[in-house]
């Protein structure tokens, strides 16, 4: 199944990556960034986002719409195999910094998710822990392993 999606511009050890999303509202750089959640564990945050111009940071709160949201987040999705490449025991952990970007992706992840179960477990979170990932429920976060 191949999914469009953008070059990404930079990698470094697999933990930062960017890529320009192109669309209505011009070239805007887009950033993954995976970190620690806790030093002493192989848990990892996807952090998601614009690049502040200003700072270089990531800016997860921003709304672009640039009408290429299938291709970003494709892209993102790839950020993923990239990031297993370099670290296959680790666990990365998803959530949108609202509601509703957190059901942006967990339509994303229902809508490809025959695609994605062949390499990944996912996990939905409910706010008594973590089961398997199934349609149509709301979570509040996403765990993804490797299989």
């Amino acid at each position: 199944m191949a999914i469009e999606r953008y070059e990404i511009q930079t990698s470094i050890k697999s933990r930062y990556f960017e890529f320009i999303s192109t669309g209505i509202n011009g070239n805007i750089v887009k950033v993954v960034k995976y970190t620690h959640l806790k030093y002493d564990t192989n848990v990892f945050n996807l952090g998601f986002g614009d690049k502040n111009s200003e700072t270089g940071h990531l800016n997860d709160s921003v709304t672009t719409n640039n009408g290429d949201t299938d291709k970003v987040l494709a892209t993102v999705a790839y950020t993923i195999y990239e990031f297993f490449e370099e670290f296959p025991d680790a666990i990365v952990y998803i959530s949108g910094v609202t509601p509703s970007r957190t059901r942006l992706y967990q339509i994303n992840i229902s809508k490809f998710f025959d695609h994605i179960s062949n390499d990944f477990e996912v996990l939905g979170e409910l706010e008594e822990g973590f089961e398997r990932f199934k349609k149509n429920i709301n979570y509040l976060g996403f765990a993804i392993k490797q299989k």
